[in-house]
Formats: C-alpha cells, structure tokens, sequence
C-alpha cells in the first residue's frame, strides 16, 4: 500500500491534541486507531512525502525525532531514518502562486485548509490515499476532494462526536 499520512494521525497517536481542532483531546477510541493505523503502516506500507520537504517540516513541528515518547514519534523518527522502499519522495510542484499544480482548482475547496493541500496534492497525483484522524476540513470538503481524484481515509470514522473526549 502507498499512502500519505495527515500530520494530525501520529499527533492523535500520541495522545495529544490536533492544533486545528481547537486543542480537544482525542478519545481513547480515536487514539487506539491511529496507534494501530500507524503500526501497520509501519510495518508494511510505503509513506508519500514530497521532495520539497513540507510533509517533513510539519511532521518535523509537532513530533519528536527520537521517537519517543509516542507512537506518532516513532512513526516520524521511521519516516526520517527510513530504508528506500518505505518511503517514496514525490515531486509535487508549485504553480508561481505557491498553490500546488495537483490540488484541485474546484471553486469547492477555496476554503479547504492550506496547510492540508501537500496531502491532497499528493493523493490526487499518486492516486494514494491520504490517511487523517480528527481534522473536520477532511469532512467538510469530502466530496469536493473525492469528485476531484482525492482519497481519504478516516482512521476514526466520520462521527466527529466519537473523536474527542468529552
């Protein structure tokens, strides 16, 4: 399988709270399954990530290259010490108003988060799923994405009330 990973999944991961959903903390339910997610990619998936190095550099804000404390650590320090074949570097070029060329131009997604298009952008070129955990843009502009040849996968479902604690 070949996949990119939404920075908000390891966070998720290790237990902490997704910066763009207002720092909710995800559930014990939500946060098994990006463990579990997380470990299976790990243990036989190739990971997308563009030769810009953005992927990297979010990855690079919100987790720790020692890989500890969490699984979301640890699926980063792989990703940065990774044998050829677990990871795929994917040119993703930048159109002179540093949107992505792959995102989609729909009139749909103008409000669809910056931060989230290198995702998009690789899923629709690769035709690869993009992996999230509990970031509500993904939901929101879901059929604009998906019409646009954008792959999602939710690994704690779309009921965003099963995501957080209470």
């Amino acid at each position: 399988m070949r996949c990119t990973v939404d920075t908000n999944v390891p966070i998720v991961a290790n237990g902490r709270p997704d910066p763009t959903e207002q720092s909710r903390r995800p559930s014990i339910d939500c946060r098994l399954k990006a463990v579990a997610r997380l470990r299976e990619l790990l243990a036989g998936a190739t990971i997308l990530l563009d030769m810009a190095g953005e992927v990297q550099k979010e990855y690079r804000r919100y987790l720790s290259p020692s890989g500890q404390p969490g699984v979301g650590d640890l699926f980063y320090r792989e990703i940065i010490n990774s044998a050829p074949g677990r990871v795929e570097r994917v040119d993703l070029p930048q159109l002179p108003s540093g949107e992505y060329q792959d995102f989609p131009t729909d009139p749909a997604l103008a409000r669809f988060d910056p931060s989230d298009r290198k995702f998009a952008a690789l899923s629709r070129r690769e035709r690869a799923p993009v992996v999230t955990a509990t970031d509500s843009d993904w939901i929101d502009h879901r059929s604009a994405l998906e019409a646009n040849g954008v792959q999602i996968e939710f690994v704690c479902g779309c009921d965003r009330k099963r995501w957080f604690e209470p």
